[in-house]
């Protein structure tokens, strides 16, 4: 008959290797909430330190500039980049902290995930920098677009303007998110469809709607060297001086009275130049 185990032995010895490794664990524990206690000391002064150095720089002037933008207006939030940075930084030295707090515990899972959430934060910031630039770039495009299109009398040129924005914000985002090293292939591939569709929809609808501005345009690069004001011109019946010629239209005073031309009219109309 085969001897039964001492039940009483094998439970001792559980027990007295359960005390053993909470003895051996519990300074390793003291030791990383001192760590971590130090790192959460160090990453506020940090912090403080450098947003009061950031805001003593006038570097919050370019989140004034990005919360001038229409669409983050929309968004009725103000950005405070002294706090942004301030927030990042707390942060990465507390994650650093903690990367030592648990590398003390000897806990390999949790010191692997905190070291790569450090080695993210880079990458991170890198996203939100080009994304910053990408979003001060797709405005300022966007107002140059609007300005060229009111100097060209242009109808539309809010949409357009819009549109060239968020095409280019589009664009940083998906930049910005690749190089935080996510994969944005599907997403760009999706997009060029997209944009792509729209583009030449809008192309064809738009092209179809300001032909008449176009060839007005078109005519100005041809007439004004041709025509000045003050000259008295006759386009069909109606005779008169000319009072202005811009870039879509042209303006007889005829009498009492002034007359405007679409500038294409100087050339399919008959003119008789006096």
């Amino acid at each position: 008959m085969n001897k039964l185990p001492n039940l009483a032995e094998i439970l001792q010895n559980t027990f007295q290797t359960l005390i053993d490794q909470f003895i051996e664990f519990v300074p390793r524990l003291m030791g990383g909430l001192v760590i971590l206690i130090i790192g959460i000391v160090v990453a506020k002064i940090a912090a403080f330190v450098v947003r009061r150095i950031l805001e003593r720089v006038g570097f919050d002037k370019i989140g004034e500039r990005l919360n001038e933008i229409s669409v983050i207006k929309q968004l009725k939030t103000e950005i405070k980049l002294s706090e942004i940075v301030a927030k990042v930084l707390y942060y990465f030295i507390l994650l650093v902290f903690i990367t030592a707090a648990t590398e003390t515990l000897g806990v390999a899972a949790i010191t692997q995930m905190v070291s790569s959430l450090v080695t993210f934060i880079p990458k991170l910031i890198a996203a939100a920098i080009m994304l910053q630039v990408g979003v001060l770039l797709a405005d300022a495009l966007r107002a140059g677009v609007v300005s060229l299109c009111d100097s060209f009398k242009i109808a539309s040129g809010r949409l357009l303007g819009t549109i060239v924005f968020i095409f280019f914000l589009v664009i940083t985002i998906i930049s910005a998110l690749g190089q935080a090293g996510i994969n944005t292939e599907l997403l760009e591939s999706s997009f060029n469809l997209v944009i792509g569709g729209v583009i030449f929809a809008f192309a064809i609808g738009y092209g179809i709607a300001s032909r008449d501005v176009m060839a007005n345009i078109l005519s100005s690069f041809y007439s004004k060297s041709q025509y000045k004001v003050g000259q008295i011109i006759q386009i069909d019946d109606v005779k008169g001086a000319i009072l202005t010629i811009d870039s879509t239209t042209l303006t007889l005073q005829t009498g009492s009275t002034t007359t405007v031309f679409p500038l294409q009219a100087l050339q399919t109309k008959k003119v008789e130049i006096f």
